[in-house]
């Protein structure tokens, strides 16, 4: 492994997802230039990764998703050979399904969910990965009716069903990790405590995002010291601020969290603390330098790995 062998250093490509990285106006005409031009288009991306100066390659949603690199390359191994001659390495893939379900206590909808998870699942083991990151439901917006509570039976059904996805990833070489979105169910201090204690720790494992536990209004270093056990891989990226209680929570969420991310070191995550946690515990793996939509995604990237490799990995070793 590079960077002093423990840690190793990737990006999610929603990294990538901002109109002016593309010398195009809006969201919609990022997705209509990927659709008409996927090689060029995967081909940048990729290269932009490499230049960056990290290693590690984090897929997500489309365009940036696997089915995306498949249909692109011609095949998983074509895919794999990309990355490789780059000298990237797929370190793991966000499966956003969970998410964007709905109401998945039925049995039908459980059941496709699995289906879509085993399938990434394959591709991710045939590209050497062996983590699957996952966003939780969605909380409801604070006084919208009728009201949802999110309780322990609640969560209880939600975590049953954690238990058995992780499961079905286990069976196929890969390790689910719930990721810790703003406004999901798993992203306030009491919403992940509850959450971890109700899943198996053998098949549910987590993903702090520093930025987003702050987003939450919680503190990423005492969160993630309770539950250090149960972390295989880390998105750091920092946050100004918590959001406002009464934000609404809907298709536009994740516009709204945008405003609220900042360069590395400029906002509330105490990076120090966040990296003696990590000596402290002697955590191995991979660290997402995540940023969302970035209009200069290279030299925010660089960036961060440059105080991060400056200042913080002297205190890691």
């Amino acid at each position: 492994m590079t960077d002093g062998v423990r840690l190793r250093f990737g990006v999610d490509l929603v990294t990538f997802f901002h109109p002016g990285f593309w010398d195009v106006d809006t969201h919609d005409a990022i997705i209509a230039f990927a659709r008409s031009a996927p090689r060029a288009f995967w081909d940048k991306t990729l290269d932009s990764v490499q230049q960056s100066g990290v290693t590690g390659v984090e897929l997500t949603f489309s365009p940036f998703n696997w089915q995306d690199a498949v249909k692109t390359y011609g095949s998983v191994d074509a895919f794999a050979a990309e990355l490789s001659r780059r000298g990237l390495t797929l370190c793991s893939g966000f499966f956003a399904e969970l998410e964007a379900s709905g109401d998945f206590t039925k049995a039908e909808a459980q059941a496709a969910i699995i289906a879509k998870a085993e399938a990434y699942a394959d591709f991710l083991k045939a590209c050497g990965s062996d983590i699957m990151v996952i966003g939780a439901p969605l909380r409801q917006t604070l006084g919208a009716q009728p009201v949802e509570f999110y309780d322990f039976d609640r969560a209880k059904r939600i975590a049953d069903f954690l238990n058995r996805l992780g499961a079905a990833l286990f069976a196929r070489g890969i390790r689910l990790a719930l990721h810790t979105e703003a406004h999901s169910i798993f992203a306030a201090a009491r919403d992940v405590d509850l959450m971890m204690m109700l899943t198996d720790p053998a098949y549910v494992h987590m993903c702090p995002d520093t930025a987003h536990i702050i987003l939450a209004g919680s503190d990423p270093v005492q969160m993630v010291d309770r539950h250090h056990e149960r972390m295989i891989i880390a998105h750091w990226k920092d946050a100004i601020g918590p959001m406002p209680a009464d934000t609404p929570i809907d298709e536009h969420i994740h516009d709204r969290h945008r405003p609220y991310f900042c360069d590395l070191g400029l906002g509330r995550v105490d990076w120090p603390a966040w990296t003696r946690l990590l000596r402290d515990q002697g955590f191995k793996g991979w660290a997402i330098l995540e940023l969302d939509a970035a209009p200069n995604p290279v030299r925010d990237i660089a960036n961060g790995l440059t105080l991060v490799r400056q200042a913080l990995l002297p205190i890691y070793h």
